[in-house]
């Protein structure tokens, strides 16, 4: 039913009302009200979701009263009006707290559950369908409708689950996709509002293509008597209750005063009261909408239980800046890429780790902890900056993680060096090859030699350089060797030259093996190599390979001697599929190398692999063990990648094979779509359900 002309004037007269200082005495009343409504629908959401149903049909309204008996907020409210009246003091209920918050539910409960069974017997609504009730998004768009239509009765134990893709083998969900499906959300988000609120569209509508958000100036964020509520809420969240910060808690406040379960708790719940408090301070329908849709993605994200409860006090922290950001920066609501999402994205996928019975994160993440209180701090601290702020600690943290996994993670650290020093080595091997393929081009070098050159001996000089340094005399013997070899191996037609190919060999033979066991080659490959080198050698003695010319032999000596100065930058150098060596022989006790496994990757595959994210999870089949892994290391060229698992144990890839387990299924995100777009696909589902909560 629309409202009345007197409700429309009261509504008026709340709007002009002049905005106010709330004190904390309202403030904790507030909280400790909310909190008892919240233990009464725990236990009795679904008895109120049927009884709201049938009262629907009843009374022919879209939705209860806001301040309707039968609503959990105004029993608890009545109740704690009670308990002050009779005289009773917040202390003596914080003592009893537990015992009320169970006796009132069971008395909720009761109540709602007569009055459901006095109304079947009337004949209301003997079977409760939700169906007609449901305003239904695209197909796929929203999860399980059902769930959906009980979800705005379950507070803070919101019981909406979005189950993840079970991914097949020929599936793929690359990272464009995962974007798309964002800004599809995005888009469904809008049309939910705009519904509600025409003029929300009005405000969300992205940038032009190719344009960026000026970042000029400041941006708008709101009235004047919003922005001073918001400052006021923000400045209560950083302090415990009934107190200012002292001198030694700093902007600690809350986090530092009480455990983390149980400031995440009072947090929540002064959050819920503001809410309140800012939708009376809007100017607009779309200020309040904006505050309610802002309340429902951190009600969400508070929610994940994935995400420490040390780490969730600090995500609380953010709801003021990100809706100050929400109201002055509209399209918060339009673009998947805007830093303030982009930011709690990547430091929840950071810490949503599979082990949630510690207070801290997976791996020794105490440092990981401190960077993102250090973020929020800065968010807080400058908050009429906008975007600007969110993108500059989101830089920071992008760079705080490659720091954090090579120094600072106890279970990555071991992993991340043994990783380095394998690039390290793999790209003098690679460079090496080219320098060597080049000086050999036209010089007629026979295929065994040459192939030992390229798969063997690079690595045996790059090796060699690693350990020892380039310009080393071992290094320089091992350049030597190669040139010893090449000489050998060309056509001997004179008696001379063949004794002394045979004086020569023993020792060219020895420092062959030496290199090779200094590589880590084991004896029998050893020995393979070296019977093709002898099969080599022997077609030089019966003149079926060509001679070198000795000014050319010299040329080569001198030109192996300078090497390493002509070796290609790191940085630049391309590697194509014939230059990929086999890594097996690098792993360690430490350190598994991932040589097999999948089919050849698509493109697609390929794109996706290149565009993971360092901190991210993942759920990893190989060797017969499914568990999870962090993301910890990109090489330089992204073509090495290390996965480290909580116990320390690292696990390498080359791009392809990383795609290649993509693409296959068997490294699967830990997350199906990120931290923000499932609490939009939350809000929605409370909001086909109550749009009308976007304006009470």
């Amino acid at each position: 039913m629309p409202p009345t002309a007197a409700e429309r004037a009261e509504r008026r007269a709340q709007e002009r009302a002049p905005l106010s200082l709330v004190d904390d005495d309202t403030i904790e009343r507030e909280i400790t009200s909310s909190r008892l409504a919240l233990a009464m629908m725990d236990k009795a959401s679904w008895e109120f979701t049927d009884l709201r149903t049938r009262m629907h049909l009843l009374e022919q309204r879209d939705e209860l009263p806001a301040e309707d008996l039968m609503r959990a907020p105004v029993v608890a409210k009545l109740a704690l009006d009670t308990w002050y009246r009779s005289g009773l003091t917040a202390s003596e209920w914080q003592m009893l707290q537990q015992v009320l918050h169970t006796e009132f539910a069971l008395l909720l409960g009761e109540a709602y559950h007569e009055t459901n069974h006095w109304l079947v017997q009337q004949g209301v609504m003997p079977e409760v369908d939700l169906r007609p009730f449901i305003r239904r998004a695209p197909a796929g768009a929203s999860g399980n409708t059902v769930a959906s239509a009980r979800a705005d009765a379950e507070g803070w134990q919101d019981e909406t689950r979005f189950m993840p893709r079970q991914i097949t083998p020929t599936q793929s969900v690359p990272l464009s996709r995962h974007n798309a499906q964002a800004d599809e959300v995005l888009k469904q988000l809008q049309r939910v509002v705009g519904r509600q609120v025409p003029d929300f569209l009005l405000t969300t509508s992205p940038a032009p293509v190719g344009t960026a958000p000026s970042t000029a100036a400041a941006p708008s964020q709101g009235s004047p008597r919003l922005r001073a509520a918001i400052t006021h809420a923000q400045d209560a969240l950083q302090r415990r209750p009934g107190a200012a910060p002292t001198a030694t808690e700093g902007a600690d406040g809350l986090a530092a005063e009480l455990a983390p379960q149980a400031a995440l708790d009072e947090i929540k719940a002064r959050n819920q009261a503001f809410k309140q408090v800012l939708k009376q301070a809007a100017d607009t329908p779309a200020e309040r909408a904006t505050i309610e849709i802002v309340a429902l993605l951190f009600q969400s994200i508070l929610q994940e239980e994935r995400i420490p409860a040390s780490v969730r006090v600090w995500f609380a922290r953010l709801q003021m800046p990100v809706l100050r950001v929400a109201i002055g920066e509209p399209d918060f609501f339009a673009a998947a890429d805007h830093p303030a999402r982009d930011l709690i994205d990547r430091m929840g996928a950071c810490v949503m780790g599979f082990n949630t019975s510690n207070a801290t994160v997976v791996g020794g993440g105490e440092a990981l902890e401190r960077e993102i209180k250090r973020i929020v701090q800065v968010v807080e601290a400058y908050p009429d900056t906008g975007r600007r702020v969110f993108q500059t600690v989101l830089t920071e943290f992008e760079k705080f993680l490659s720091h954090y996994f090579e120094n600072e993670n106890q279970a990555s650290m071991r992993g991340v060096s043994l990783a380095q020093q394998v690039e390290q080595r793999e790209t003098l091997a690679i460079q090496y090859t080219i320098e060597l393929r080049k000086m050999l081009n036209e010089v007629p070098v026979q295929d065994g030699v040459r192939d030992f050159l390229f798969q063997i001996w690079a690595d045996v000089l790059a090796v060699t350089a690693v350990r020892s340094g380039a310009q080393s005399e071992i290094t320089r013997l091992m350049k030597r060797a190669a040139a010893d070899l090449i000489w050998s191996a060309s056509a001997k037609v004179s008696r001379e030259e063949r004794a002394e190919v045979i004086r020569r060999l023993p020792p060219l033979l020895k420092t062959l093996r030496d290199g090779m066991g200094h590589a880590g080659l084991s004896s029998t490959k050893q020995d393979e190599q070296i019977r093709a080198l002898n099969n080599a050698l022997a077609a030089a003695f019966t003149a079926k390979t060509a001679a070198i010319p000795r000014e050319r032999l010299e040329e080569l000596m001198d030109q192996l001697e300078a090497l390493d100065a002509m070796l290609p930058e790191a940085g630049g150098l391309e590697v194509n599929e014939s230059l990929v060596r086999d890594l097996s022989g690098h792993e360690t006790e430490d350190l598994e190398v991932v040589a097999e496994g999948g089919s050849a990757p698509t493109p697609a595959m390929l794109s996706w692999a290149r565009e993971l994210q360092v901190g991210g999870w993942y759920m990893l089949d190989y060797r017969g063990r499914n568990e999870p892994v962090q993301l910890a290391w990109r090489g330089m060229r992204h073509q090495l990648i290390l996965f480290v698992a909580p116990s320390g144990r690292g696990v390498l890839f080359q791009l392809s094979r990383l795609a290649a387990f993509l693409q296959a299924g068997l490294l699967l995100p830990a997350q199906d779509e990120t931290l923000t777009v499932r609490a939009t696909r939350n809000a929605l589902a409370k909001l086909d359900v109550d749009p009308t909560r976007l304006l009470s």
